[in-house]
């Protein structure tokens, strides 16, 4: 078949090595005019991890990763007042675990296609007309081309979800919280393997160093409402506006602002959909049911759906309608409640008020330490809820 994936992240390149491996003709179109750099560090690990083990993409994902030795929640003074082992973390999960930025993970499942797909960087759809065998497709720069199928896996602002499900607000839940991501290079102080985390009421920020004496910086707080998603201008001006008020190395590191390489900010929202397919149309990943930053797991997921609906599609050659019912029928319970599961985590990014500050400080830290509760808590938090189904022919 004829496919076209919108959106060349980590839900759209993972479709497309599989699509790959079974023999469709793709295209992978990328509204970027090349692989989005930057963006925070993830804890990859899951049932995510189990296909980026079938893709023969973990030994680089350990090289380029951080084994971070401490997470450490500072005051405005910059003293611990609590401290986290991430080895608890990698424990409870089998040691199937790698902190690693979300663009380097994107850019080595784009990197495992080998240049074995036709990719279209900077356009995107405008027009998309269903026919009974097809899709007819219009793009913003590129002639129109006819698909048999089209999968959007553009993000939580969705171009492909909008022309074929209708607009963004009737399917997007804003938790409240906006997330802001940037780093630069030559920053002091340094921590190195340690994510200091410091949180006051309305906030909190979180910086890691990176390899090449780089620091990135993760700012979540509470905001209501739209983020200028693409005026750079804007995005700083919110974030001194948001954060004027707020301690700790937050000043310093609003003036380094003008210096990031790379800044994205945006809601942490989710999209909550009765269904992800229509006709001959798809969603994946963040465009069909984004869990949002405090679900957590939002990159694994990509991965999880990208290959069950890679692998239904193999299981049921010619027969998308049957390949697409069986892709919503796995994958939403699990999806359904990492979705619920989210809400009651904003604490975590932003606590709300001093009570939560102080749970967060004197509680969630120090359970995570337990070597039993992490297991409990976190190892199994994605696993198994769906299963990956076998890839037919093996």
């Amino acid at each position: 078949m004829r496919v076209l994936i919108v959106g060349a992240g980590i839900a759209g390149s993972t479709l497309a090595y599989w699509l790959q491996r079974a023999g469709h003709e793709l295209t992978l179109l990328e509204r970027s005019h090349d692989l989005r750099r930057g963006g925070y560090v993830i804890d990859f690990w899951g049932t995510g991890f189990d296909v980026a083990e079938r893709m023969g993409l973990v030994p680089r994902l350990r090289r380029e990763g951080y084994d971070l030795t401490e997470v450490r929640d500072v005051a405005s003074d910059g003293h611990s007042v609590a401290s986290l082992d991430p080895q608890r973390i990698a424990a409870g999960a089998s040691g199937r675990y790698v902190s690693i930025l979300r663009s380097d993970l994107a850019a080595a499942i784009y990197d495992s296609l080998d240049g074995g797909v036709e990719t279209i960087f900077g356009d995107t759809v405008t027009r998309l007309m269903e026919g009974e065998r097809s899709v007819s497709v219009e793009f913003d720069h590129a002639a129109p081309r006819e698909f048999d199928l089209v999968v959007g896996a553009d993000g939580l602002h969705s171009q492909v979800r909008k022309l074929a499900f209708g607009a963004e607000s009737n399917f997007e839940r804003d938790l409240g919280i906006a997330v802001a991501a940037f780093d630069v290079t030559g920053y002091r102080p340094r921590d190195e393997l340690v994510a200091v985390m410091h949180a006051e009421v309305g906030f909190q920020a979180i910086r890691v160093a990176l390899r090449d004496d780089i620091t990135m910086f993760m700012l979540t707080f509470r905001h209501h409402g739209p983020v200028p998603v693409d005026d750079v201008s804007a995005q700083q001006e919110l974030l001194r506006t948001s954060l004027a008020d707020a301690g700790w190395e937050i000043p310093e590191i609003l003036r380094q602002l003008p210096r990031a390489r790379t800044l994205y900010l945006d809601r942490a929202s989710q999209i909550r959909m009765p269904t992800w397919t229509s006709g001959r149309v798809a969603l994946i990943g963040d465009a069909a049911a984004s869990p949002s930053l405090p679900a957590g797991q939002g990159s694994a997921l990509a991965m999880v759906e990208a290959y069950v609906l890679a692998a239904e599609l193999a299981a049921t050659p010619g027969d998308h309608r049957r390949a697409f019912d069986a892709y919503e029928r796995r994958l939403t319970p699990m999806i359904a409640s990492k979705q619920d599961a989210a809400h009651g985590l904003g604490i975590v990014f932003a606590p709300a008020n001093r009570r939560d500050l102080l749970l967060l400080r004197s509680v969630g830290m120090k359970l995570m330490n337990i070597r039993p509760l992490a297991g409990l808590m976190l190892g199994r938090s994605l696993r198994d809820q769906a299963g990956l189904p076998t890839w037919p022919g093996r």
